[in-house]
């Protein structure tokens, strides 16, 4: 049984299973019950009462209906806490509706104004942009988010490593720099393994589990840690909306926590070998990845994160031409949107995640994002070669329209 001294490959293999052995189970089941027996009227009614207020699951209370309460979200919730180190989590659906949940919850709060800094994933960016769930953003540097912050602002936003940048952001420096203002950071791409942001001063954790929390490219779902008070506010716009993890997804990421420790320190070892053989090739201008020397100026590794992570950008030299014939050369490497699977994805951001962003503030179009998995980094690099030859020709290809 783990203890609050495990060590984080414990938690991750032991999390949320508590119980199991008293119900005669090895392993999490999956309960797909819609609804839930209610012992007599008064007790029912208390529950839903409870449940849909944001409360959890009481004593001898009836879990009601799938909407309010599911085991199987319960325990991988439960599980993500306790690696994040929060007091609780919420899942959700996916990481849209994740944070969708968070800034219902600030709009309600009577401070509706964000601040965010870019970049950030292609959705956070569109739905802030709009404005649709009533939220109003300024856009700021990273060293001017408290000159950003108004009487009305409710909400500081960042993702770090960025998306699809990997620029680094001093997490203790942006909550400073917030004061009484949470600070949500999107940790998708560094994980719990790599990064914790609440011990650096961060007041809300969002994960896209989609991507290495499930780590399999089979589940889709979202989650956010925080603390007891937000996990509440959270719980309730969840109730109410209905954005609920299918028991299923609960299972499935549930199961990805266990092996996110391995997976995540194998792709990063890849990823770095990957990263660092790829530099000096004439066919990239750049390559963009936090562990090869320069870029981490401010030292964050190991300070705030434990490691580089799997994610690497390669701005090509020939632009957008040269990114698109790079891509359709790959033969190994799988063109697609996501991340954090045990294959490995290559995407055009500017084509594709991040064509909703602002021209101004779209990723370069020369610009391809790698996420590297899990297969024999010699066989990577044969096809990333390859591709670079291709890259580097003069066959025409059709031009993006993401402008």
């Amino acid at each position: 049984m783990q203890t609050s001294s495990s060590r984080l490959e414990t938690r991750a293999v032991h999390g949320g299973t508590a119980g199991l052995r008293a119900s005669g189970s090895h392993v999490p089941p999956i309960d797909l019950s819609t609804t839930f027996p209610l012992p007599d009227v008064e007790n029912g009614g208390l529950a839903y009462e409870e449940l849909a207020g944001g409360a959890d699951l009481g004593e001898d209370r009836s879990a009601v209906y799938q909407r309010l309460w599911q085991p199987g979200a319960a325990r991988f919730e439960e599980a993500l806490a306790g690696l994040e180190g929060t007091s609780g989590a919420v899942s959700f659906a996916s990481g849209m509706a994740a944070l969708t949940a968070v800034l219902i919850a600030v709009v309600q709060s009577g401070r509706p104004h964000v601040v965010a800094v870019r970049p950030l994933y292609g959705g956070t960016d569109h739905v802030l942009d709009s404005g649709m769930l009533g939220t109003r953003v300024t856009w700021a540097e990273a060293d001017a988010v408290g000159e950003a912050i108004r009487p009305d602002t409710g909400l500081v936003v960042v993702e770090t490593p960025a998306n699809p940048s990997l620029e680094l952001l001093d997490l203790r420096q942006l909550a400073r720099q917030a004061g009484d203002v949470p600070v949500l950071v999107d940790n998708t791409f560094a994980t719990p393994v790599l990064q914790r942001p609440v011990e650096h001063g961060a007041t809300l954790v969002l994960h896209s589990a989609t991507k290495y929390l499930g780590g399999h490219g089979d589940v889709l779902g979202g989650v956010v840690a925080a603390d007891a008070d937000w996990v509440g506010r959270l719980r309730r716009v969840r109730a109410l909306t209905g954005a609920v993890l299918h028991p299923l997804g609960s299972y499935l990421l549930h199961r990805g926590l266990r092996t996110l420790p391995i997976r995540v320190r194998a792709q990063q070892e890849t990823a770095g070998v990957i990263a660092a053989g790829l530099e000096g090739r004439p066919e990239i201008a750049r390559v963009r990845y936090p562990g090869l020397p320069g870029q981490d100026p401010a030292g964050l590794i190991p300070r705030q994160l434990a490691g580089p992570g799997s994610i690497v950008s390669l701005e090509l030299a020939g632009g957008e031409a040269a990114a698109i014939r790079f891509i359709e050369s790959c033969r190994l490497i799988t063109h697609a949107v996501s991340l954090g699977g045990v294959d490995t994805l290559v995407q055009h951001p500017t084509s594709l995640t991040h064509r909703p962003v602002a021209g101004d503030a779209k990723p370069d179009a020369g610009l391809v994002r790698l996420s590297i998995g899990l297969e024999h980094v010699d066989d990577l690099l044969d096809d990333l070669f390859g591709a670079l030859d291709a890259a580097g020709s003069e066959r025409p290809v059709a031009l993006s329209r993401a402008r």
